[in-house]
C-alpha cells in the first residue's frame, strides 16, 4: 500500500513546472509592481533582474525535481519543466498585466510610448520617422496585444531558459546510459 502511494506521488516535469510556475508568477507580479512604483525602466539594465529571477526559479525547480524524484534529470526533462513553469507563469502574469493596464492604470501604455518617442528623438529620428514607427508600434501596444505577446514570449522564454539551466543542472542516470 505504501509503495503504491509513493508511486502516485512521484514528481513529474509538469507538476514541478506548475509548482514553480505559480511561484514565478507571484515573483513576476511583485517585480512588475516594484519596478512600476519605483518608476524604473523595465527595458533598461534593471530589467535583466527579471531574467535572473526566472533562471534562479528554474534552477530551484530542477533541484526540486531531482530531490523529489529519483535524483536524476535529463536535459529534456529540465526543458519540460521550463515549458510548464513558463506557461503557468506567463498566463497568470499576463492576466495581471492585462487587468492592470486595462482597468487600474490606463496611463501605463502612454508612459511607455513617451519613453519610446524620447528614445527615438535621442537617436536623431525625424518627426515623420517617429510618427511612422509609433503607428506601427500602436498595433502591438494594446492591452489585448500585450496579453497575447506576454503568454507567447513567456512560454518561449521558459523553454529557452529552462534548456540553458538544464544544461547546467542535468544529471543523467548512469544505469540508462549505453
Amino acid at each position: 500500500m505504501e509503495e503504491q502511494n509513493e508511486q502516485t506521488e512521484k514528481v513529474t516535469t509538469r507538476s514541478a513546472g506548475i509548482r514553480y510556475g505559480l511561484m514565478m508568477s507571484v515573483l513576476s507580479i511583485a517585480f512588475f509592481v516594484i519596478m512600476n512604483v519605483a518608476g524604473l525602466d523595465m527595458q533598461g539594465p534593471v530589467g535583466y533582474l527579471g531574467w535572473a529571477i526566472t533562471a534562479a526559479m528554474l534552477f530551484l525547480a530542477h533541484k526540486y525535481y531531482k530531490e523529489q524524484g529519483d535524483g536524476f534529470m535529463t536535459i529534456g526533462q529540465g526543458t519540460g519543466i521550463g515549458f510548464w513553469a513558463g506557461t503557468v507563469s506567463s498566463i497568470i502574469s499576463s492576466i495581471f498585466t492585462y487587468v492592470y493596464i486595462k482597468f487600474i492604470d490606463d496611463s501605463f501604455l502612454q508612459a511607455i510610448k513617451d519613453k519610446q518617442i524620447e528614445s527615438m528623438q535621442e537617436r536623431g529620428m525625424s518627426d515623420e520617422q517617429i510618427e511612422q514607427a509609433m503607428q506601427f508600434a500602436g498595433a502591438f501596444s494594446s492591452p489585448e496585444a500585450i496579453f497575447g505577446f506576454g503568454i507567447v514570449f513567456g512560454i518561449i522564454a521558459g523553454v529557452i531558459i529552462g534548456l540553458l539551466v538544464a544544461l547546467i543542472t542535468k544529471k543523467n542516470n548512469p544505469d540508462l546510459e549505453v
